[in-house]
């Protein structure tokens, strides 16, 4: 295993935070992590419900800071921790693409992080995981592997998206196939995308290979005009953002959505998001995300560089990572509920996943849309969000 990543966070500026959300790095942790927070409401009693929020790519747990308050002054000790491969925490595999432990960022681990922070923390119950984009797989995942735990889940952007199913009733029949190829984000179609015309490319499949990390680290548009442009496509402020359901996982209905998920195959996702940003208003996106916000991001992002991040996507895209068949056929039994902006292709991008969230799911509490909102409903309409989680776990 390569060198883990080294804690530095004291000799970070600190983060401009509101007043009443603190940083703090909870360190030497039974993960091998030295774990960022940001906490709202702290109680040394701890008697105050436990709400974990996690972050998706590329973002952090600054992403969580328009919330934040809201849910604390409701009576909530609210922690939002930068995850394995984000941000200020340490301690994870900083070896690079060819020789990086993968293991660590199985579905598996990131699940032990948690837990184990959630015990650091003083709690042994969280009463809601709420996860965006990435981390609502990480919240569902939670759920999943350790209700006993993670007594409700709040999933935003992302569908849930259950294990695939085993092999059923081969042992007799020596002309079906032993190995199943499917993964937790679906069957690779990288074939059948780069035969179209023009050829694409899924993005996740994208941002598991070796040239994306150098390429997520070096736009040619620079660091801050890249990631303004990329959270700008994602949100409601791209009118070209249509979002509809997919009739199926193929090629050609894959090819449907946006550019920024299926890519154009020789590009990069710096150049397309220069191409797909020629003439827009890159202004517009100042409303919810301004200059001194962003440039958070831009150096949180140019400090630690991306592959860390893209390691979650390597993970999950790998056939061989089989861990998830432990819990195949298991439904999330804990309440749940899903939340998303009206503009996000992300509750469309694996066809038929977000419909049969009921099945998925044995005690849904349903879905709910947020006009004004894209792909970043907890920064772009933050104010709803904490109303909506609320309503959830008051509702418990």
């Amino acid at each position: 295993m390569g060198p883990p990543s080294e804690a530095k966070d004291q000799l970070l500026p600190p983060l401009p935070l509101p007043p009443g959300i603190t940083s703090r790095v909870t360190q030497n942790t039974a993960a091998g992590l030295d774990i960022h927070i940001l906490e709202a409401g702290y109680d040394p009693s701890r008697t105050k419900p436990l709400i974990l929020l996690l972050h998706g790519f590329p973002e952090l747990a600054y992403s969580w800071r328009k919330v934040m308050l809201p849910l604390s002054s409701a009576g909530y000790y609210v922690v939002a921790p930068d995850q394995r491969g984000h941000g200020r925490t340490t301690g994870w595999d900083t070896s690079g693409y060819a020789s990086v432990d993968l293991g660590q960022f199985s579905m598996t681990r990131l699940v032990t992080d948690m837990v184990v922070l959630v015990s650091a923390l003083g709690y042994t119950k969280v009463r809601c995981v709420v996860g965006h984009d990435f981390g609502a797989v990480s919240a569902s995942m939670c759920a999943l592997m350790r209700p006993d735990v993670f007594e409700s889940t709040l999933l935003m952007s992302h569908p849930y998206k259950p294990p695939a199913p085993l092999p059923f009733n081969i042992a007799h029949d020596e002309s079906q196939s032993l190995q199943n190829q499917e993964t937790i984000v679906g069957r690779d179609v990288q074939g059948d995308l780069a035969k179209l015309s023009p050829p694409r490319k899924h993005y996740k499949w994208y941002n598991s290979t070796s040239n994306a990390a150098h390429e997520w680290d070096n736009p040619a548009q620079g660091m801050s005009e890249f990631l303004r442009g990329y959270y700008h496509l994602k949100s409601a402020d791209w009118s070209k953002n249509e979002p509809r359901p997919l009739k199926e996982w193929s090629a050609e209905e894959l090819a449907k959505m946006p550019e920024y998920y299926v890519m154009p195959r020789d590009k990069s996702m710096p150049e397309v998001v220069s191409t797909n940003m020629a003439g827009e208003d890159a202004k517009a996106t100042e409303r919810w995300l301004p200059e001194e916000e962003l440039q958070i991001y831009v150096d949180e992002w140019s400090r630690t560089k991306f592959q860390g991040g893209l390691n979650w996507y390597r993970s999950q895209t790998d056939p061989k990572r089989r861990e998830l068949d432990l819990f195949a056929g298991r439904k999330i039994d804990v309440p749940s509920k899903f939340v998303s902006g009206k503009a996000d292709w992300g509750n469309y991008q694996q066809p038929g996943v977000i419909e049969k969230l009921p099945e998925s799911c044995s005690d849904f509490r349903g879905a709910v849309f947020l006009d004004g909102a894209g792909h970043w409903p907890q920064q772009e309409q933050p104010t709803r969000v904490a109303e909506e989680i609320l309503k959830f776990v008051t509702g418990l």
